[in-house]
């Protein structure tokens, strides 16, 4: 029997942009100068990535037309945080289109 709190709560976010392959890198490049990032870029059309924060860990694709982000932590704290720190990071590259924040999912376990 699993506890609570080894259960992991997730929300799927998604941006429709043409430059979401574009903004998956710069996210990438940015949080590398302090912690763990893995960009995956085998087809370079649709780049993966998984980016780990201390409070929760962030898996990032793109492709031609939408950038998703996939964000799981251990409580909603940390799931909120996770969710501010991406919207908060990707307004920084996406202020030419006037982005505000990921249209957030809950993802069902």
């Amino acid at each position: 029997m699993s506890s609570a709190s080894s259960t992991l709560l997730s929300d799927t976010g998604t941006y429709t942009t043409a430059h979401a392959a574009k903004y998956l890198r710069q996210l990438c490049k940015h949080f590398a100068h302090k912690i763990t990032v893995s960009l995956d870029e085998d087809q370079p059309d649709a780049p993966k990535a998984e980016i780990r924060f201390e409070f929760g860990t962030a898996q990032l694709s793109a492709d031609a037309e939408v950038f998703t982000a996939l964000v799981t932590a251990s409580d909603d704290a940390n799931l909120t945080k996770m969710r501010f720190v991406i919207d908060k990071h990707l307004k920084q590259f996406a202020f030419r289109e006037e982005f505000t924040t990921l249209d957030w999912q809950k993802t069902t376990p």
